[in-house]
């Protein structure tokens, strides 16, 4: 998962059988919980008093106290990343561009039309992959402004299906 800090400062973290990787480098750190939302740190000798102040589980952003000092800590996971690849940013919002193939297929049908408003959660278009048919919806409210696909064209994963 990517993490930044401040959005400043960016890390590779991974975290595997309570083992904690940052950037590929293993950290040797001895953690004692204290409380809820409160931690003991121990690395490479020196003592880090953690809290968390305060937590957006829908923005993924936390802040964090560390021996006195704040820090705003966002979390960007696996999903986060595909979601983003495939033209689902949710950090955007409102402001999608594109909905792009999760996976290549089908087109079975087109259920909007370019100048069609659409709302989160409205159904845009249906693709047969794996013989299976997914429904692609809309991840935010929105204008369609230009559907790239038609019934019965064939898709590569990424291919641009609808722009906003």
């Amino acid at each position: 998962m990517n993490v930044k800090v401040n959005d400043r400062y960016g890390f590779e973290v991974e975290v595997e059988q309570q083992v904690l990787s940052v950037g590929g480098a293993e950290l040797q750190i001895d953690v004692a919980g204290l409380s809820v939302g409160h931690a003991h740190i121990l690395h490479k000798n020196k003592s880090y008093k953690v809290e968390l102040v305060s937590e957006d589980k829908e923005e993924k952003t936390s802040l964090i106290k560390v021996n006195g000092r704040l820090y705003k800590v966002t979390i960007e996971d696996q999903y986060d990343i595909l979601l983003k690849q495939l033209g689902f940013d949710i950090a955007k919002g409102n402001k999608m561009l594109e909905i792009k193939a999760p996976m290549p297929g089908l087109v079975l049908n087109v259920i909007v039309e370019a100048g069609q408003e659409v709302n989160k959660g409205d159904n845009l278009l249906i693709l047969e992959a794996m013989k299976m048919e997914n429904i692609i919806k809309s991840p935010s409210s929105g204008t369609v402004k230009k559907i790239l696909v038609s019934k019965g064209d064939k898709v590569e994963k990424n291919e641009i299906l609808i722009q906003f």
